[in-house]
């Protein structure tokens, strides 16, 4: 079986090594659109943006282990076209066959507008490691830095810069930071804790558009302040890779949409990753994490090998912030409850619940919570809200 792997990101470079640990002898084929081999993201806004970590750190596997395992890695040159009556697929001049073919495109930064200023020189956004190394030499103290998105990445990247010496600001257009993803009280931390640390952030406040030119100078908002800027980012959420799967005429739904095994509506394509979408608990998620990435890639790899077994997700993400570990467990969609526990200096955890079912957890610096919390929602098992808040030991919800 020829297997050909669109997309040499984490979930591309799970897929193609897991075929061969499966024992996969094949030829197998994987293409990336960049011209670095494959990587780890989370650390490009963490310790690559701060100079703590160098590139070959990045790399998710040694140079030679493509070879080794005879995976033909082809970099620096995208797929243009998917022939599905042929099962071809377009590199270039080139035309490559595929048995099975999968998908694992990833997603893009959404952008802003050039009517609005998006095309400055200056405005950068935070998703491959071209776009980090092309900001690197930004970070010069004293600088001041407008972020755009009070999401994940762009409290990361606000965190990296106040550590570095700049004047931060970030602007979030919604209420309150984090609205998408998380209750009002994880909010309500995480701007205490860089507003601690000097970053001025400004919330139900919208961009009018970016000023200066050729170069970014600053931001006028729509109430008709301006903030001055030497750089902007912009982290305003990502877009899954599905442009090539819509040419090729693929059933899209939230990303290229799969069915439990992961193939696609055509039985010879495959998806996992940012990019694809799935069936789970009743409805279809899209998981952006690190996590899926792999744990779907490997299912699909061995579903392509005829495994036949569903792909359960058990989400989980993290995010690294100053002195913070924020790690979460479970997806907090449809919660009606909070509960908090306290673990004094040590760390602070936020539990979902919708009626008495565990959804779930938000732990600051409380690996304790994280652990507990992700075991006993992947399980199923949902502790008494009020057993939660009076427990004096977590680990007596796992009995």
């Amino acid at each position: 079986m020829r297997v050909v792997i669109v997309g040499a990101g984490q979930a591309g470079a799970a897929l193609a090594a897991k075929l061969r640990a499966l024992g996969h002898e094949g030829p197998i084929t994987m293409i990336g659109e960049e011209a670095a081999p494959p990587y780890q993201r989370p650390p490009l806004s963490k310790g690559y943006l701060l100079g703590q970590m160098e590139e070959d750190r990045l790399w998710l596997r040694a140079p030679d282990f493509w070879a080794e395992n005879a995976i033909d890695l082809r970099l620096g040159t995208p797929v243009t076209a998917i022939d599905r009556t042929a099962r071809t697929v377009t590199v270039g001049d080139e035309t490559l066959a595929y048995d099975a073919l999968a998908l694992t495109t990833g997603s893009a930064p959404r952008r802003l507008p050039a009517a609005i200023g998006g095309d400055l020189q200056g405005v950068f956004t935070v998703r491959t490691l071209a776009d980090v190394d092309a900001m690197r030499a930004e970070f010069v103290p004293g600088r001041r830095v407008v972020i755009v998105g009070g999401g994940y990445i762009g409290l990361e990247a606000a965190a990296v810069a106040s550590k570095l010496g700049l004047a931060v600001t970030v602007l979030e257009m919604a209420p309150r930071i984090l609205q998408r993803v998380a209750a009002p009280e994880t909010s309500d931390y995480i701007r205490a804790l860089h507003q601690s640390h000097g970053v001025t952030i400004l919330e139900g406040t919208a961009l009018e558009r970016l000023l200066g030119g050729p170069r970014v100078t600053g931001a006028r908002l729509a109430d008709g302040r301006e903030v001055p800027a030497d750089f902007v980012i912009v982290g305003v959420g990502i877009t899954p890779g599905t442009a090539l799967a819509e040419a090729a005429g693929l059933a899209l739904d939230n990303g290229i949409a799969t069915d439990e095994m992961g193939r696609t509506s055509d039985p010879a394509i495959w998806s996992a990753g940012d990019c694809a979408s799935f069936p789970w608990n009743g409805r279809r998620i899209r998981l952006e994490s690190v996590g899926n990435a792999i744990d779907q890639a490997e299912a699909v790899a061995a579903n392509m090998l005829g495994a036949d077994r569903p792909y359960v997700a058990t989400p989980w993400f993290w995010s690294d912030q100053f002195d913070l570990k924020l790690q979460i467990a479970g997806l907090n969609t449809g919660y009606d409850r909070i509960i908090t526990r306290s673990e004094g200096m040590a760390g602070v955890s936020f539990w979902y619940y919708r009626g008495n079912t565990l959804l779930a957890v938000d732990a600051m610096n409380d690996p304790r919570a994280y652990m507990v919390g992700k075991r006993l929602i992947d399980a199923g098992k949902s502790p008494a809200p009020e057993v939660l808040a009076d427990a004096p030991d977590l680990k007596v919800l796992l009995k």
